[in-house]
Parts: structure tokens; sequence; C-alpha cells
């Protein structure tokens, strides 16, 4: 952690962090946020990224990570429009 604070120039903030639940029954589910995406005062913060390792491809994993932003940014534009005024909310 000292080193991530050290090299990187924001803060994560979620990203890299661990998303999750753990209910009275003693049943757990938990991941790594790797997509994330928040929302404060009507602008989206979207991060993405993987792991990446002494043989890993940097065109491959930036392109990746891109791509995973892009499906952030596309589950949001979604939702816009079933938000925006006049759509249809009734599912039909």
């Amino acid at each position: 952690m000292e080193l991530i604070e050290e090299v990187e120039k924001t803060r994560r903030g979620l990203y890299g962090g661990v998303v999750g639940y753990l209910d009275f029954a003693g049943n757990a589910d938990f991941a790594i946020a790797i997509r994330t995406a928040l929302m404060r005062n009507g602008t989206a913060y979207v991060q993405a990224g993987g792991g990446v390792v002494a043989d890993s491809n940097g065109s491959y994993e930036y392109n990746e990570a891109r791509n995973k932003a892009r499906a952030v940014l596309n589950a949001i534009a979604a939702a816009e429009t079933l938000a925006a005024p006049g759509a249809n909310r009734s599912g039909c």
C-alpha cells in the first residue's frame, strides 16, 4: 500500500477494494472492485483496470482496461436514457 501511495498521483477510492456482504447466517460473497463508478453531483467517476504480471502485454492490458471502462460508461448511458423525462417507466 505504501508503494501505491508513493507512485500513484490520485487516490483509488473504491477501485481495488472489496465489495460484498456477510449475513447473520454466516453466508458471504465478496469481489474485488476492478470496474467502479461513483456518481457525485451529476458527474460519473469511472475507474477500471486489472492485474499486470511479468509476462503481460502492456498494449493488451491497456485496451482491456479501456473496454472495461467503456462497459461502465455504456451502463450509465443506458440508465440515463431510462431515467430521462418522458421515458416509459412501465416496462412495456
